[in-house]
């Protein structure tokens, strides 16, 4: 499976980075999910999780919120005002 370049990051700290297949993240509309080739994309983070699919399976989970989710060219950007793994 293809995967993206994920960063997640805090007001004071970078949370998590690496590699996934999937991210699902909780915006101010509702949930969104990306995969690797989803078209460009800006959200506004709500408060909530944001789970992120490893490309071996295993999950992670971030508590996050205020801030926003950005998606181009298989980078995708969670930039939180607080984030935490959980």
């Amino acid at each position: 499976m293809a995967t993206l370049n994920v960063s997640v990051v805090s007001v004071d700290r970078e949370v998590w980075s690496g590699e996934a297949t999937m991210v699902v993240a909780r915006t101010v509309i509702g949930e969104i999910g990306i995969l690797a080739g989803h078209q460009p994309v800006l959200g506004v983070l709500g408060e909530g999780e944001v789970r992120i699919t490893l490309p071996g399976g295993e999950r992670l989970v971030v508590d996050a919120s205020d801030g926003f989710v950005s998606f181009e060219n298989n980078q995708l950007s969670v930039v939180a005002s607080k984030a935490q793994l959980v």
